[in-house]
């Protein structure tokens, strides 16, 4: 909040827990140190360590207000002492009572204290007149709030889930509305030309007979389908499937040499190149929307493995014949002030899957902001180990969010793993694996929160690539965050068990460019 806002005095402490983001310290020291606080006998949690100072957060003080609002203790401490105007002294931390609105994204700062080295309190500070502010996402300020509005329990999760559920209801009922209205205006019209079949009313108003017509559920007995209705936030377009079949695998194409990088448009994003093969990149050939299924088989190993994948199918020629394959070891980028990532992501429901090639999620909403322009999550997946380098070194896990634009466009983000503590999302994640593969698993009760994905820092590298599996269709922007996630041991170990190896090998780079951020 500008829980810390800047007195009047050069270089004073400013701004509180949210607004942190915003002091533009140039502070030398590289350590904090040690500090005592005048904080009443609260229990601090550290939520942020930077140069020059360190964020925490009273996790115990954290109470809910009315109007769904939010009211919780912080406290920044800074590793120098900073003159106070008012009082003539000098203080080493603030600690700050705030006011959230989760729903409304704001914060105001109703209480600072300003507290010695030693501990002593050296004044406080009662705010008279509060002021909301906004909260931007991806921002200190960001973290704080979703910490403090985070549920605590199952019961606020399935709460915040049934929320967007009836958000989802409501826009699905106004529109079965404006359908019956359409509907009942052209049977209004049609009376005057003579009666009409039913089907083909429906058909003129741009919708169809939800329980099917008795010919569509005849077709539909003899294949032995479901006459279900479709959910649009979850269906997956199938493309069909090949009649191509191989009987053995024949030997590899010779490999091509790389041509110079070809002049087109630059990327309204990153100012990498970019082409309309994006649009087919995820399921209008012969994958599924994560680049993982359809017809032919393909595998990691063996003679259906990454060597082979070109002849499994003719629609999997870009496998060996394209110019801009992924994954690559990301190195010699130039570095230069990369636009911000907007994730816009919150609590959600989720669908697990294993495919066969991965274990993979869906969730109900998240979506990602990218110089303006909106990519909506399409689903998370994993390789082991981690299918990128980065100049040359390997990691051994990598979650790779595959996002998608209005125009068809695919954006991957890649997050890489570190040996360390438990990753609470992933850990979700892993409690509802499901026993059999191709059989998902949707959790009633559980709720996933990819904020917890997602390192603090969001600098990232960007290229132009491809899907890292067949059809390896190219013109997928690629952004690798730069700072890696801790993942325990014992959850490396479960997704190692069940996929040893499933990570395509590196591919040559050619004359890309590449870009990160600086």
């Amino acid at each position: 909040m500008p829980f810390f806002r800047r007195p009047r005095l050069s270089r004073a402490c400013c701004h509180g827990l949210l607004g942190l983001a915003a002091l533009g310290w140039a502070c030398a020291a590289q350590a904090l140190a040690p500090t005592k606080t005048g904080d009443a006998g609260r229990q601090w949690d550290t939520l942020s360590t930077q140069t020059g100072k360190q964020i925490d957060i009273d996790r115990s003080s954290i109470k809910k207000e009315e109007a769904g609002r939010i009211t919780a203790w912080g406290r920044m401490v800074l590793n120098h002492d900073l003159p106070d105007a008012q009082s003539g002294g000098s203080y080493r931390s603030i600690e700050v009572l705030g006011r959230y609105d989760c729903s409304g994204r704001t914060y105001a700062t109703l209480k600072r204290i300003y507290v010695k080295a030693s501990g002593e309190v050296l004044r406080e500070e009662e705010q008279k007149v509060l002021a909301d502010m906004p909260v931007h996402s991806n921002t200190l300020d960001d973290k704080v709030l979703r910490t403090v509005c985070r549920p605590t329990s199952a019961k606020e999760l399935r709460k915040a889930a049934m929320g967007t559920a009836v958000k989802a209801s409501d826009v699905a009922d106004a529109l079965k509305e404006a359908n019956d209205k359409l509907l009942k205006k052209t049977l209004g019209k049609d009376k005057k030309a003579g009666p009409r079949h039913k089907d083909d009313l429906a058909s003129s108003a741009g919708g169809s007979d939800p329980k099917g017509s008795k010919a569509e559920k005849g077709e539909k007995a003899e294949r032995g389908e479901k006459a279900e209705a479709a959910d649009p936030d979850t269906l997956e377009i199938k493309p069909p499937r090949s009649t191509y079949r191989a009987p053995q695998p024949r030997p590899r194409k010779p490999v091509r040499h790389t041509p110079p990088r070809p002049a087109t448009p630059a990327s309204p994003t990153t100012g990498a190149t970019d082409t309309s093969a994006a649009g087919n990149a995820h399921g209008a050939s012969t994958a599924t929307a994560d680049g993982h299924g359809g017809a032919p088989h393909w595998d990691y190993e063996g003679a259906n493995g990454p060597e082979n994948w070109a002849n499994l199918s003719p629609d999997f020629h870009a496998c060996a014949d394209g110019h801009r394959q992924s994954p690559i070891d990301i190195r010699d980028g130039i570095k230069v002030d990369l636009p911000p990532i907007r994730f816009n992501y919150a609590p959600s429901h989720f669908q697990i899957v294993d495919n066969g090639h991965t274990l993979q999620a869906t969730l109900g909403n998240g979506s990602l902001t990218l110089m303006g322009k909106p990519y909506v999550l399409s689903q998370i997946h994993f390789h082991h180990p981690a299918e990128e380098k980065v100049n040359g070194q390997s990691f051994p896990l990598v979650a790779h969010l595959v996002h998608r634009s209005a125009d068809n466009r695919l954006a991957v983000v890649a997050v890489l793993f570190t040996p360390g503590k438990e990753n609470p999302a992933l850990q979700t994640l892993w409690d509802y694996i499901p026993l059999e593969r191709n059989a998902p698993v949707a959790p009633p009760d559980a709720a996933i929160d990819l904020n917890q994905l997602l390192p603090d820092q969001r600098d990232y590298y960007t290229y132009m690539g491809s899907l890292t599996t067949p059809p390896c269709t190219e013109g997928v922007l690629w952004l690798v965050l730069k700072q890696p996630v801790e993942v325990s041991p014992d959850q490396l170990a479960i997704f190692a068990r069940l996929y040893p190896a499933n990570a395509r090998p590196i591919q040559p780079r050619g004359d890309r460019l590449i870009k990160e951020s600086r």
